[in-house]
């Protein structure tokens, strides 16, 4: 049902801005089914995409406190609160107090965390390769250029 109702919009049924609609149902319909099998590829590690990007933000940036990693990886702050407490209670991360600043937290990763990652790392990798190995490599890049300034442009 979706995909004929995404055909009639995209192909201009509807009215002038049925494109622009169609165009921005289909980013959410793929970003949706993408956003899900990589959840689905994680589960057996007990983590899901949000969890993943802390993970995998910890050894970009070092101890990271988490006003930090809300800025980084985007998501607000009363779930970056519920991620923390969910990660370190399943010894993902652990809080570990900032030397110059006695209020302040880090945030690492624990010896379980950085294996995890391993894993969710090579999860992904199998995910992302189902799901953009149809395209050809200048394809691929294509694709990162228009999303990377589409992310650029709705800031």
């Amino acid at each position: 049902m979706l995909e004929n109702m995404l055909e009639r919009l995209l192909s201009g049924e509807g009215g002038p801005a049925a494109g622009q609609v169609g165009l921005g149902m289909l980013l959410a319909k793929a970003h949706n089914q993408s956003r899900e099998r990589l959840n689905e590829a994680l589960r057996p590690l007990g983590i899901d995409v949000r969890k993943f990007a802390v993970l995998v933000a910890l050894p970009m940036y070092g101890p990271v406190s988490q006003r930090d990693l809300i800025g980084h990886i985007g998501i607000d702050k009363s779930t970056m609160v519920r991620l923390i407490d969910e990660m370190e209670a399943g010894g993902l991360v652990s809080r570990e107090r900032v030397p110059h600043d006695r209020r302040a937290y880090a945030i690492v990763p624990t010896l379980r965390g950085a294996q995890t990652l391993a894993e969710a790392r090579d999860a992904a990798e199998q995910v992302g390769e189902s799901i953009f190995g149809p395209f050809t490599s200048a394809e691929r890049e294509q694709l990162v250029d228009l999303l990377r300034r589409l992310a650029e442009h709705s800031a």
